[in-house]
């Protein structure tokens, strides 16, 4: 029994050790204080300017009534344009240039061709090739 405990501990330890737990346990970190960061630009920045354009701040007071039920549609526009600010903020400061670094970090040399296409038959065949194997040609 013992040993199980110590076998279970010693498991719980590489799996702790991971590099990938560890990389998660950063990224969640991060995530929140970068989450502060998007709603602060949110809802200091971005929301007033939309609100300067509209010339209304807040779109909570709009509701309509069917049969007593009152529907808060202005509390659902809110949540809307916050997320379609949020999201179109993470994607254009976050997303975008994470993508093009990716992509230029990527690129490699291009390599030189190991084919050529045979002058006869156009079929590709070994760039050190003397006779085409489709046709035959001498090359």
């Amino acid at each position: 029994m013992e040993d199980d405990i110590l076998g279970m501990f010693k498991g719980f330890k590489q799996f702790i050790l991971r590099g990938n737990v560890v990389d998660l346990a950063v990224g969640v970190v991060i995530g929140a204080a970068f989450t502060s960061i998007v709603n602060s630009l949110v809802k200091d920045l971005l929301t007033p300017f939309i609100a300067a354009i509209f010339k209304q701040p807040d779109f909570s007071g709009l509701f309509f009534t069917i049969n007593h039920s009152k529907f808060m549609v202005g509390n659902f526009i809110n949540a809307l344009i916050s997320f379609l600010i949020v999201s179109a903020t993470v994607y254009f400061l976050v997303v975008t240039p994470i993508n093009t670094l990716i992509s230029k970090a990527r690129k490699e040399a291009p390599t030189d061709p190991t084919t050529k296409k045979c002058p006869e038959c156009l079929s590709e065949i070994p760039k050190d090739a003397k006779r085409c194997a489709f046709c035959t040609s001498q090359l």
